[in-house]
């Protein structure tokens, strides 16, 4: 059988109910007995390297997460990391980012209701990603949820309760998982030997666009970060009524070596300012860089990895529109 290691950082699949509702508190042992049919069809060892609500998740950990299977890859066949659903795609994205080209499974998981309650999903869907785990045609890393398979540059939690949490935006399921049965529908390339990296700048800032903010907010957030990704209304754009001075401020910040990034708040299809005058003006004026079809969670992993390499404005250009484990393909 194949040799899978279980990761552990906490997440509502290991809460208990508390007087101040749901924390983390149950190991990873523990969880393990409530699914005994996964002894049946791999080994299973465990590492907790933390036990916390994933709002409490960081770049911090991510590196734990990535140190942990750097030092343990060979040792082997795949890994399953428990994680709460808060976060879970944003470390989806960073890990893909920080363990490039792993011929091996990097699977997260956790679940809605604690593993101890009777109407939990956790239990098949820890069953569901050691059974992935163990299949031949899976490699990098990926959110196994509601027998959904999402590629991890493209996963992002799109409802707070139901059980089917997770969507893939902009790209297919790479698989359904059904009564134990896996149905793949698209075989990822195998490379030789993972990349690890450990080094990430997170001096990245988010900024959503609503009307009447003012581009003193942004400013302020370039100040303070080495890059800020806009996230526009629609395809992309900025305010351009005279009262506004957007323009202004995304010249100046990227002249004096500011990383600026436009995105879109919709959830899918993508960005495109070449599309109306408010993006156009901006994009034929300034140097600045667009998501396309790349969603936020994997924009901002993206930054982070990026900053942490180089600060070569042409440098860091050619690495963001860098296709990285399918995630941008515009």
């Amino acid at each position: 059988m194949k040799k899978i290691l279980m990761i552990g950082t906490g997440g509502t699949i290991a809460s208990r109910a508390t007087s101040n509702g749901l924390d983390p508190q149950m190991t990873l042992d523990e969880i393990l007995t409530y699914i005994p049919d996964i002894a049946k069809i791999c080994d299973v060892d465990t590492i907790q390297i933390c036990n916390i609500d994933s709002t409490n998740i960081s770049p911090e950990h991510w590196i734990m997460l990535v140190n942990t299977i750097r030092e343990n890859y060979d040792k082997y066949d795949g890994f399953v990391i428990c994680h709460g659903t808060d976060t879970m795609a944003y470390t989806a994205a960073a890990l893909s980012y920080m363990v490039q080209n792993s011929a091996k499974p990097i699977l997260l998981t956790g679940a809605q209701k604690p593993i101890n309650k009777e109407s939990s999903d956790s239990k098949i869907n820890l069953f569901d990603s050691f059974l992935y785990a163990t299949f031949d045609g899976t490699s990098g890393v990926q959110i196994v949820f509601n027998g959904k398979v999402i590629l991890g540059t493209r996963a992002r939690k799109t409802r707070t309760k139901s059980f089917q949490s997770f969507s893939s935006i902009n790209y297919p399921y790479l698989a359904v998982i059904q009564d134990g049965h896996i149905i793949q529908y698209i075989n990822l390339a195998k490379a030789e030997a993972p990349v690890f990296y450990d080094t990430l700048n997170t001096k990245v800032g988010l900024f959503k666009l609503t009307p009447g903010a003012e581009a003193d907010v942004l400013s302020y957030m370039l100040e303070r970060n080495d890059a800020v990704i806009i996230e526009s209304y629609g395809v992309g754009g900025i305010p351009s009524m005279p009262q506004y001075h957007y323009l202004e401020v995304i010249q100046d910040w990227i002249a004096k070596g500011k990383t600026v990034v436009m995105t879109t708040q919709v959830p899918n299809e993508g960005s495109d300012m070449n599309v109306y005058k408010v993006g156009y003006n901006l994009k034929s004026k300034v140097p600045i860089l667009e998501a396309y079809d790349m969603i936020t969670e994997a924009v901002v992993c993206k930054l982070m990895w990026i900053l942490g390499q180089t600060k070569d404005p042409e440098k860091i250009k050619k690495l963001f529109y860098t296709t990285i484990s399918n995630d941008i393909l515009y």
